[in-house]
Order: C-alpha cells, then sequence, then structure tokens
C-alpha cells in the first residue's frame, strides 16, 4: 500500500501522488461541473453550456474563489489548477502528480487564492492575460481554464463507502451546445470579431491581496485512476458573445429610431421644481 503526504485543515493539499497517468474517468451521479464552482463575493457565478464545454463569465478587476464539492462518501484528493498551474505551488504538471487539496466525505471548502506558504494565499483575480499570474511565470499555454481532478482515497471493499460508490468506468459525458444549428464561429464576421475583441484583452488570472490560509500534513492512500474531472472556461463578456456561448446585444440602427420620432406626445408641459 503507497502512503501519500498531505496538507489539511478544514482546507488540505496532497504532497505526492500516484505518479501514475489519469487513465480513465469514472462516470458519477453528480454531473459535471457540480464539482466546483466559480463564486464572487459569495454568489455563484452561472455556468453555460456550449460546444461541449462549460463556461462562465470573466469579470474584469473582481476577486473570486472556487468552491470544490466532494460528491463521494470517501475522501477525495482534488488537483486543483487556474490557467494550467497548480493553485497550491503553481507547478505544471499531470493531475495524478500535482499536489491536491484534501475533502472529507460530501464535504465542501472554498479556496481563495494561491497557496504562498503554510499560513498564506493570495486572492485569485480576473485580470487581463498582460496582467495575469501565468505572464509572470512565463506559463501562459492553459490561460482562460480552470481544472479540478478528483482522486478518492483508497478504502476495503468491505466498507459501505465502495459499496455506494460504485463507479461505471465510462467517460463522463460532455454538455450539450447551446449554440443554434447552422452558425459558425469561422465565418468573416466572427473572425472580424475576434480581432476587434482581442484588442479590448483576454481573461486570465493575477495574484490579489493577501489573505490567511493554514494548512497541515495528513497521509493518503489514493486510487491511482481519477473518479472525476471538471473543467471550466471563461472568458470576459465580448469573447463569450464572440464564441457564441452568450447572445450578442444588438444596438437599434439610429435612422430606424429617427424614422420612429413623432414629434408629440399626449399630456401638458411639466413644471420643474425651481418653478413651482
Amino acid at each position: 500500500m503507497t502512503q501519500f503526504t498531505a496538507f489539511v485543515t478544514a482546507i488540505s493539499a496532497v504532497l505526492a501522488s500516484t505518479a501514475q497517468p489519469v487513465t480513465t474517468f469514472a462516470e458519477s451521479r453528480f454531473y459535471p461541473p457540480e464539482g466546483i464552482e466559480i463564486v464572487i463575493a459569495d454568489a455563484p457565478q452561472t455556468r453555460y453550456a456550449h460546444d461541449g464545454r462549460w463556461y462562465v463569465e470573466a469579470l474584469k478587476g473582481r476577486e473570486y474563489a472556487i468552491r470544490i464539492r466532494n460528491p463521494f462518501g470517501v475522501r477525495v484528493a482534488v488537483a486543483l489548477s487556474v490557467d494550467g498551474l497548480n493553485t497550491i505551488d503553481a507547478r505544471h504538471t499531470s493531475a495524478s502528480d500535482a499536489r491536491k487539496w484534501v475533502l472529507g466525505p460530501y464535504e465542501t471548502i472554498t479556496i481563495s487564492g494561491w497557496q504562498t506558504n503554510r499560513t498564506e494565499a493570495r486572492h485569485f483575480e480576473f485580470v487581463s492575460e498582460e496582467q495575469s499570474y501565468g505572464q509572470a511565470l512565463g506559463q501562459t499555454n492553459d490561460l482562460g481554464v480552470i481544472s479540478a481532478v478528483f482522486f478518492r482515497e483508497r478504502v476495503r471493499p468491505t466498507t459501505r463507502y465502495l459499496e455506494r460508490d460504485t463507479q461505471s468506468g465510462r467517460a463522463l459525458p460532455a454538455p450539450a451546445a447551446s449554440r443554434p444549428e447552422g452558425q459558425s464561429l469561422q465565418s468573416e464576421a466572427s473572425d472580424a470579431k475576434a480581432r476587434e475583441n482581442a484588442q479590448e484583452g483576454l481573461a486570465a488570472t493575477g495574484m490579489g491581496r493577501r489573505t490567511e490560509h493554514e494548512v497541515t500534513q495528513v497521509r493518503l492512500d489514493l486510487e491511482s485512476s481519477a473518479a472525476l474531472s471538471v473543467n471550466v472556461r471563461y472568458e470576459f463578456r465580448p469573447q463569450l458573445v464572440t464564441l457564441g456561448v452568450l447572445p450578442a446585444v444588438r444596438a437599434i440602427d439610429p435612422l430606424r429610431r429617427r424614422e420612429r420620432a413623432s414629434g408629440f406626445e399626449p399630456g401638458f408641459s411639466p413644471v420643474p421644481p425651481r418653478f413651482r
């Protein structure tokens, strides 16, 4: 039996892992992305299904947190990355090799920032690519994505947890696309809009204010394969519109507005307060 060193309080992190590749994602009774939520000021951001992915709107300059829920009846270790960087040590590794956060059965925790030492973290903050933590570290290949991969603690087959959480081993279904049929992102109009929005900046995550966040060590024996994997893409609103995730807000044609003008409306002349 292989043992794994971990950090734990109410919030915790694994220091070692199976060192084996993730080969299968077992199907969970919780449809993704229920395993994680993106939270701003304690309010979960709306999630949008589009072309087999999940999206949330990034609000530029706002701090955010990641709420993780363990859907299993055993402890789990969760490899959590933002922009491809581990939220514990900022390393870019496989999920199995990553340091991980530990949750008890059905527990929910909130990760508010990058863990900078055993007692402090720095808040996640939506910024442009140029201001991002990934840019500062020279790691920009995976900006705009938040990933959580769940590894269950290995337990004896006679316990109630494995009986309750028997998995099929099939791949998780992708979310249904929300873009209307026939709409193409390859059209000239979409390409022009994409170039225009690119000038406004693309969303990434920066390193914000310091916050207290103490962690301690535990030891875990983890299953070699992941039990659940959740990915969430985030972008500013103009980019979500360009991708077809959100509908475009059409401005009123000024000429048509003027054509609807009638000049008079029924009623009388109002009397401003100074003339009363």
